[in-house]
């Protein structure tokens, strides 16, 4: 499961997170807040704000449970209108995390001692030779 961390600043930094540590997230809801301790970012608390599945489906905040649902759709997330008025079937995955989750995007509401740029190294993507 990979874990997308947004700050106040607009930067973003993504990690992997283990199997063990993936299953501290499952049940959890959007909007719901996690202790940074949990992932190895202590003095952190993070809101989770989205995410997707295995299947590139979007979560929405509005929809209880984890399943798939097809549901007419007139705005984001999972939409974006063409034209105004226009409306879509679309399909959805509910607000709650299990193992199907690929991604969990959060945001920090608080943060810690040390900044997320020393805990989270960025990898170096390896140049072709």
């Amino acid at each position: 499961m990979k874990l997308v961390i947004s700050v106040k600043s607009g930067q973003t930094f993504q990690t992997d997170l283990s199997e063990d540590k993936a299953a501290l997230l499952f049940g959890k809801k959007i909007s719901d807040i996690i202790e940074g301790d949990l992932l190895n970012l202590p003095g952190y608390k993070l809101r989770i704000t989205g995410g997707s599945d295995d299947s590139g489906f979007p979560m929405r905040p509005e929809i209880e449970g984890n399943g798939k649902f097809k549901l007419l759709l007139s705005k984001g997330p999972g939409y974006k209108i063409k034209r105004k008025g226009e409306r879509k079937r679309k399909t959805i995955r509910g607000n709650t995390i299990d193992q199907t989750i690929v991604q969990v995007n959060t945001k920090v509401i608080e943060e810690g001692p040390t900044p997320l740029s020393e805990l989270l190294p960025k990898k170096e993507k390896d140049e072709k030779k």
